[in-house]
């Protein structure tokens, strides 16, 4: 293939994504991505540096002015080298209408829900769809345009969400399917041989979401909040809770019983600590055990949020 490709790219999945395409001897001509200092300014959740393997790779690196590509500057890059695809490696913003009007051919955007396109368009699908305790997750190709998620969908694949996983693991099936997916997706591109498949229906959209939407509300059930804490742990900011003003992080929990009762305890109070540091805390209609945070409790003390 004589095509030029870049990659916008800069977190983890990005990063095997690149270098399993490498691997696979589909040549990426340029990256995009951002470096540490920006990563940092526009809270970029999984970051990761492309220099690594750009240096392995000698594949030269373009940092934008602005991480949603609307400076001159990143349009004259794109207008400069005239790629003919971009495709997407962990860009968590739409790109813009006159970048995509410089590719020849196009952009594979990445978009995935529990639901087929057009449902489930928007900002967070990952953690959207464990926090409403979604059992499968479809990652779907597309053709970019301006618009959020709206383009034909070129392939896609169902897998599952089970009840082990968390953020982080629903992130290594995406990069997985991703993978094999543009492998397979990128020669029929280049050679105008693939299908393209409108979206059809009313379109619907998952709100964007900000680290303080991971206050913990304890008047719920364990499954809830289960689903909750497992859908923004690392490499999110996580879940959280007030404890007489003090900040305490929860990364892991699970449901503990619903059998062993605290009648007289109430909902939100910590009713077991074990010498491991675990707790339990007394929820609607049973209790969870969290297994990993940040912070100091002790027993019978009461979170604060609801």
């Amino acid at each position: 293939m004589n095509s030029k490709i870049v990659m916008c790219g800069c977190t983890e999945s990005g990063v095997e994504t690149l270098e399993f395409l490498i691997e696979q001897n589909i040549t990426i001509n340029y990256i995009v991505s951002l470096d540490e200092e920006q990563a940092k300014k526009w809270n970029v959740s999984g970051y990761c540096s492309f220099e690594k393997l750009s240096k392995k790779y000698n594949i030269p690196i373009y940092y934008p002015k602005s991480y949603s590509l609307n400076q001159k500057e990143d349009l004259d890059f794109f207008q400069h080298y005239s790629f003919d695809l971009l495709i997407l490696g962990g860009w968590q913003r739409l790109i813009p209408d006159n970048i995509l009007s410089t590719l020849k051919i196009g952009g594979i955007g990445v978009h995935g829900s529990s639901e087929m396109l057009p449902k489930g368009r928007g900002r967070s699908p990952v953690n959207w769809s464990l926090i409403e305790g979604k059992n499968r997750y479809i990652l779907q190709l597309f053709l970019m345009t301006p618009g959020i998620d709206d383009g034909d969908i070129l392939d896609f694949q169902t897998f599952d969400i089970n009840k082990w996983d968390t953020c982080r693991t629903v992130y290594y099936k995406i990069s997985v399917v991703q993978k094999r997916k543009l492998v397979e997706l990128i020669p029929k591109i280049i050679k105008n041989e693939f299908k393209r498949i409108p979206q059809t229906g009313e379109p619907t959209f998952y709100p964007k979401r900000t680290p303080e939407d991971g206050l913990i509300n304890w008047n719920q059930t364990s499954e809830k909040l289960f689903d909750f804490i497992r859908a923004i742990t690392k490499p999110y900011p996580g879940a959280f809770s007030h404890m007489n003003e003090k900040k305490i992080t929860i990364w892991n929990a699970q449901p503990f019983d619903s059998q062993i009762t605290y009648d007289e305890n109430q909902i939100g109070e910590i009713v077991e600590k074990f010498f491991s540091g675990d707790f339990i805390v007394k929820c609607q209609g049973g209790s969870l055990l969290v297994t990993e945070y940040e912070g100091e409790i002790s027993i019978g003390e009461m979170f604060s949020d609801f």
